[in-house]
């Protein structure tokens, strides 16, 4: 199954595209503005995501993996040094990790990994809430307003109903 997204709404709307051939052309009817759009079923569009999740996977600086669920697909981000200000995309929502999702139990500002360098050159990530209304989730810990938990490979981080996985720098 794929999904697109309403240029007018940002509501998703999924189809098999298994059903279609490469270079057909399709026409939606989004269900809840009613706007006419279409697309072109295509693999070059296919292969430049693949192409930009493998990228991705290897940022100097880590990254973070959402995990595929009811309300979003799976989706790969980069981090930066810095603070890395994670939350739910929205139009003209000024954040550092956009996700796409339709939980709304997500806030549009949710969390923040920052990403810095020790005296010995070594990565330090550490996570706090920004603060939220549903709270962040660190191995299924809430984390109170006040923390700031180091985070290492692997963690298991959870935001409303969002969860990803944390992936340090390749060394």
């Amino acid at each position: 199954m794929k999904r697109i997204m309403c240029p007018k709404c940002e509501n998703y709307i999924t189809f098999d595209e298994t059903k279609y051939t490469e270079g057909q052309s399709l026409v939606f009817i989004c269900d809840h503005c009613k706007k006419q759009f279409g697309i072109r079923i295509g693999k070059t569009k296919l292969k430049s995501t693949e192409k930009n999740e493998t990228q991705e996977e290897k940022s100097q600086f880590g990254s973070i993996m959402v995990i595929e669920n009811v309300f979003g697909y799976k989706q790969i981000f980069p981090l930066v040094e810095g603070d890395n200000i994670i939350g739910r995309r929205c139009t003209g929502n000024n954040i550092t990790i956009p996700i796409e999702t339709s939980d709304m139990s997500m806030d549009r500002r949710h969390c923040v990994i920052n990403v810095k360098q020790d005296k010995q050159g070594k990565l330090v990530y550490t996570l706090r809430d920004f603060p939220s209304l549903t709270g962040t989730f660190l191995q299924n810990e809430i984390l109170s307003d006040k923390d700031r938990i180091r985070i290492e490979d692997g963690a298991i981080i959870t935001l409303g109903a969002t969860t990803f996985i944390f992936r340090e720098a390749e060394k």
